[in-house]
């Protein structure tokens, strides 16, 4: 009976590797694969219930089917595990970053020979797929001869639950329902029952069943600038088995979609004559007639024109306090703004940050009529960090107290013109802030300011509207002093306001 079940087992094997034929891998011994990003746990039965051949012949079989993964982090990463009386850590994820030191730990492996706990290896298993940094697919390998596996039911469950792929070959001596139940489905590419004399037969069957789950198939960004995009991909195609067509556009404009054509060799392309700070989405399809791939897309955002910050305005400083804005205002771009500020040349610098939706602060508790360097930077999404210094200096405040506006009236001129004017006195004037808001509400009110000469004394002001807030404040050397605001809201053709 059982030579007829290793018969059947064999003609099995031999089917599925004819009708698996149309996925294209390059040859282990010639090719590279860099097409992948994964961890792959190999669960090796090392139990005496296996003979030294057995064990031996499951080792080659191990290496000749890593053998052509690039190897390391953002690639394939792989680790051994024997099942014994007590699992054994050949090596783990980290260790291994080029084939030729992995097959040299693979030749070194040596048989346990004792009893079968597998199910304290799945717990140990576990913990080196679940614990790994990585954010990437993982697969547990288990290549046994399927005697007294014990209850596994219960560990390969956890597994499976985290998203770990099980996949199994087995020497077809053992349980094959508690490998079927065992096994992440489908159970056709996932399960492996075949004689040890012919496993080599299930190699490249196998290999692109590991290589469905860990293959990197997406696009990613890996430089960006105001005018140019650089994609980056896994390579999927080579020079003889296809092309890739790439289509990219804005999606905040009506501009054509930009359609390029490029060989099955490449795995980059730069983007360039791209608009700043705009947002483009971008395709990749792979085209074969050997077998279809998924298309890869990626949206992704330029960076501004000018990065933040770009100016840095000081204004109504006191003898105490000087006022800093920033800008541009980056939203999307800038994580954090720091300011920092110091007596020059060798005051404490202290330092003060804000969200990156924040342009301007008030200084306070500064020492009188000294200079200070201030210097404003941005934190950007990416990493990047602009700076940006300015020198300011505090008023000496021997200035007496200072004398506010003596009046201040508006005059309808015309249906959309009014005539602001205002009586101050002139001593140490050094000049007048003019604040305009117009609009009911704070959704449709608009604002403008203006800073008027210390002969100034009136201003017109066009299409004020039906309603507005118009304030007048003196600014002498010292800082700016107090003043009057006007509320407008008349419905009729002139009129005048007073101050409030």
């Amino acid at each position: 009976m059982r030579t007829f079940l290793l018969h059947c087992v064999f003609l099995w094997a031999t089917s599925r590797r004819s009708s698996s034929a149309q996925v294209s891998v390059p040859a282990a011994a010639a090719t590279v694969l860099t097409c992948c990003e994964g961890d792959i746990v190999l669960l090796l039965d090392s139990s005496g219930s296996l003979a030294n051949y057995e064990f031996s012949r499951l080792l080659r079989f191990t290496a000749e089917l890593l053998r052509p993964f690039s190897l390391g982090r953002g690639h394939v990463r792989v680790s051994l595990l024997q099942v014994g009386t007590s699992p054994k850590l050949e090596f783990g994820l980290h260790v291994h970053n080029d084939q030729e030191s992995l097959q040299k730990a693979v030749r070194r492996v040596r048989h346990l020979q004792g009893d079968t706990n597998t199910v304290a290896a799945l717990r140990v298993a576990r913990q080196l797929l679940t614990e790994a940094e990585e954010d990437v697919p993982k697969v547990l390998l288990w290549l046994t001869d399927g005697v007294q596996p014990g209850d596994v039911d219960g560990p390969i469950k956890e597994l499976k639950a985290r998203g770990v792929s099980v996949l199994i070959v087995s020497t077809v001596h053992g349980n094959y329902q508690v490998l079927q139940r065992a096994v992440t489905p489908p159970l056709e590419s996932h399960l492996y029952a075949v004689d040890i004399d012919d496993v080599d037969i299930i190699t490249e069957d196998l290999r692109n069943a590991i290589i469905k789950i860990i293959r990197a198939e997406r696009l990613d960004v890996v430089h960006l600038t105001s005018h140019s995009a650089v994609l980056q991909w896994r390579p999927i195609l080579r020079t003889d088995s296809g092309y890739y067509e790439l289509q990219y556009n804005s999606m905040s404009t009506t501009d054509p979609e930009s359609r390029r054509t490029l060989s099955g060799d490449s795995s980059s392309v730069e983007l360039i004559n791209l608009q700043p700070d705009t947002t483009y989405t971008a395709s990749l399809r792979p085209e074969s007639n050997q077998r279809l791939f998924n298309t890869l897309s990626v949206t992704f955002i330029t960076l501004p024109g000018v990065l933040s910050p770009a100016v840095v305005v000081v204004s109504d400083s006191g003898p105490h306090q000087i006022h800093v804005s920033w800008g541009p205002l980056q939203l999307t771009r800038v994580r954090r703004y720091t300011v920092e500020y110091g007596v020059i040349p060798s005051g404490d610098v202290r330092k003060v940050s804000f969200h990156g939706r924040v342009n301007s602060t008030l200084l306070t508790g500064l020492k009188r009529g000294s200079q200070y360097l201030v210097t404003v930077s941005a934190l950007h999404v990416d990493g990047k960090e602009v700076a940006m210094s300015v020198k300011a200096c505090t008023q000496d405040g021997t200035e007496e107290a200072l004398p506010a506006l003596a009046d201040l009236q508006l005059a309808r001129l015309e249906r959309q013109e009014v005539q602001v004017a205002w009586k101050a006195h002139r001593d140490g004037v050094k000049g007048y802030w003019l604040n305009w808001e117009k609009g009911n509400s704070p959704k449709t009110a608009s604002k403008s300011s203006f800073f008027l000469s210390p002969t100034s004394h009136s201003m017109r002001l066009s299409h004020f509207g039906q309603s507005g807030r118009v304030c007048v404040s003196p600014v002498y050397s010292s800082g700016r002093g107090d003043g009057f605001c006007c509320t407008a809201n008349s419905h009729t053709d002139s009129g005048h306001w007073g101050k409030q």
